[in-house]
């Protein structure tokens, strides 16, 4: 179960990727009257410029996509640090990590983005959101973990044998809690991906006309009674991409537990 959801996700994210190059249209394009139709030639008709939405689609997750994999990999980096640390200390050092990581968490994660992206662009207030929101989560997740592994076997034999605690963390614990890691990282995904998306329906997306598609969600809703699929189908883009990368990191974390 856990490879088919990794090749459906694999697939997902190829597509949101590198979808524009299975396309011989210009999503920038007029191809034909405004909110035309699905038709030969137009599969998914046109949205209120005139511009084919396949095309549009095909192409509009590159940049979303991209910039939820750099948020994410950079809070679930941070989020695993502070996790080592703050579950393998058991001072007052550990207990402050894990402290400010629930001060954190506390912070409505829109409102924090929303903040952000005042003073920034919008791919770098997609990953302050993230981080300043997913990196807690991260962080507490592998601090439990870390703890629980201080009193295995493994490890107490590893301090034994005279290894220092560093290195029994980069070559004990870490490798062993592989499968949490990677299910974290898919939530945290998942989160930069919805991050990115409310973003760019608010408005604060890539200018206008590159494709992408929380802006064709917001540019198409006016016209959702002439032809629908100009707003179901990036709507369906982004739940597929979302959706598959939350199941694979089910399957990962499922897995993990039944360990």
């Amino acid at each position: 179960m856990k490879l088919i959801f990794g090749l459906v996700a694999g697939a997902a994210l190829l597509m949101a990727l590198g979808g524009e190059m299975l396309t011989g249209r210009d999503p920038i394009e007029l191809a034909a009257v405004p909110w035309a139709e699905p038709a030969p030639g137009l599969p998914l008709g046109a949205d209120g410029l005139g511009r084919d939405v396949l095309a549009r689609v095909l192409a509009g997750g590159r940049d979303l996509t991209l910039t939820a994999l750099a948020a994410a990999l950079i809070a679930s980096a941070l989020g695993v640090a502070g996790g080592l640390w703050a579950g393998w200390d058991r001072g007052r050092a550990g207990r402050a990590v894990t402290g400010a990581a629930d001060l954190l968490l506390a912070l409505p994660l829109l409102l924090l983005a929303l903040l952000a992206v005042t003073a920034l662009p919008g791919p770098a207030a997609v990953i302050v959101g993230t981080v300043l929101g997913g990196t807690p989560l991260t962080l507490r997740v592998v601090a439990d973990a870390t703890a629980g592994a201080r009193r295995a076997g493994y490890v107490e034999a590893a301090l034994s044998r005279g290894e220092r605690g560093r290195a029994v963390l980069l070559r004990e614990v870490l490798p062993a809690h592989a499968g949490l890691v990677g299910a974290d990282l898919g939530q945290r995904l998942v989160l930069a991906v919805q991050l990115a998306a409310a973003l760019g329906v608010l408005g604060f997306g890539p200018a206008p006309p590159a494709p992408d598609w929380a802006a064709m969600l917001r540019e198409n809703l006016q016209g959702l009674g002439l032809n629908p699929t100009a707003t179901i189908a990036p709507a369906l883009a982004l739940a597929a991409l979302t959706g598959s990368v939350a199941a694979l990191s089910h399957a990962l974390a499922t897995r993990e537990a039944a360990s």
